[in-house]
């Protein structure tokens, strides 16, 4: 319990004013709690894969101050973030393109969506074993991003 810096009496601590005598108490915030501290590089890396809600994990990791200077987790949110853009542009643009197609129009998209949802799960193997892979087109865009960030 501490104590009034004037008269010496007990306040609490979110107290601002001595409820006895009203002086000012000194104020000492409470330091603030790093919800990332606990979670590892790997870890890290690897919530930025997992298919389907990995942005969500990508935009908090880039997001940090935790992962600020660390280049290989910016680089796993970067591409897992991207890989789940190639996922959207399947579902959303190619998809009802081809169902115009005649009778095989499911047949692209879903192939597509097959070869995405793979490397999530390659990506998730690799990242677990602590290997850095480089998807081709996504993983130069993460590159590029990882490299333009201002530290």
């Amino acid at each position: 319990m501490p104590y009034c810096c004037q008269c010496g009496r007990g306040v609490g601590t979110p107290d601002i004013y001595c409820a006895n005598c009203g002086a000012r108490q000194p104020n000492t915030p409470a330091a603030a709690v790093d919800p990332l501290a606990a979670v590892s590089h790997r870890t890290a890396s690897i919530l930025c894969y997992i298919p389907m809600v990995g942005w969500v994990a990508a935009i908090v990791v880039l997001a940090s101050m935790r992962f600020r200077q660390d280049r290989r987790v910016r680089f796993h949110a970067f591409q897992g973030f991207y890989l789940f853009v190639v996922w959207l542009i399947v579902d959303w643009v190619l998809s009802p393109v081809f169902g115009f197609a005649g009778p095989f129009h499911h047949f692209l998209p879903a192939l597509l969506k097959a070869a995405v949802f793979g490397a999530w799960i390659f990506m998730l193997i690799k990242v677990a074993q602590e290997e850095t892979f480089k998807l081709p087109i996504v993983g130069d865009l993460a590159e590029k991003s990882v490299s333009e960030q201002r530290v």
